[in-house]
């Protein structure tokens, strides 16, 4: 039989477990209070936008930059972190900046630890809005991740594209590959599976979570605890009255296939009397 836990050892398992999820919770900052996509108002042409080095509308440099690492607008030197020394004096504005990070066009301060680490672990490597697919370096607006599918969204998409988000490129809950109920479904391909087809000799299933999509790999959610809904096929009839023409025209198109800006262009047009 396995030796009985002392409460000594079971202390020291409980500390290395908060000190590991510590540890996890300091790498993984909200994107949207990370320093490098901070909100700053412009100090020349007062617009608000993403923390830059440059405004991105007027080109001028702001007097006091954030750094994009540790988000500090003042270095106190108080350790010997500093590339550049200035002891007994506190640097503000271009004295305390070191670089400029090609992903978030931000600045980095001149601490040793902020420039070796955050050209690596830059949240805004990859940041492309999957509506719009403009980067950080096209518009001037802050980036947001998306609350289901978790994918990058520019500050104008953010809230169409989360009221659209959670419906199915299919017209009913069955699995892709065979016609059970999917009971698991992936947010970035919009289909469901079921348990059975869940399993991937591609993508391998983390202790504790729920199983990978086996098309794109990314993290699946029950679809009980979603508001999923399914793409409405068909179709739909719109009528339109006049008052001044008398006339009541009727349209009858395809929800899914009919785009919106030739719904009115084939209207029929019916005169009634009043």
């Amino acid at each position: 039989m396995p030796k009985k836990k002392t409460g000594a050892r079971k202390k020291a398992e409980n500390r290395r477990e908060r000190e590991k999820q510590l540890r996890a919770s300091r790498s993984t900052v909200d994107l949207a209070k990370h320093p490098c996509n901070a909100s700053m108002e412009c100090d020349k042409c007062q617009r608000r936008q993403k923390n830059r080095a440059f405004c991105y509308f007027c080109n001028s440099v702001q007097k006091l930059p954030i750094c994009a690492q540790c988000g500090k607008t003042k270095c106190m030197m108080k350790s010997s972190d500093c590339v550049i020394k200035h002891a007994g004096v506190y640097s503000t504005g271009l004295a305390m900046v070191g670089a400029i990070c090609d992903f978030c066009e931000a600045w980095v301060c001149h601490g040793r630890k902020c420039l070796s680490t955050h050209a690596c672990a830059c949240p805004l490597t990859d940041a492309e809005c999957v509506e719009c697919e403009r980067g950080v370096w096209d518009h001037g607006g802050r980036i947001f991740g998306c609350s289901f599918c978790h994918n990058f969204l520019c500050e104008d998409d953010q809230f169409e594209h989360q009221a659209s988000c959670q419906v199915l490129e299919a017209e009913t809950f069955k699995c892709g590959s065979c016609n059970r109920l999917g009971q698991h479904s992936c947010l970035r391909c919009k289909a469901c599976f079921c348990d059975e087809h869940t399993r991937s000799k591609v993508f391998k299933q983390e202790k504790g979570k729920q199983p990978p999509c086996p098309k794109c790999g990314h993290e699946t959610q029950e679809t009980k605890d979603l508001s999923m809904s399914s793409e409405c096929l068909g179709d739909a009839q719109v009528g339109l009255y006049n008052l001044e023409n008398r006339e009541y025209r009727i349209f009858q198109f395809d929800v899914r296939r009919t785009p919106v800006s030739e719904t009115f262009a084939k209207l029929t047009t019916v005169t009634v009397e009043i």
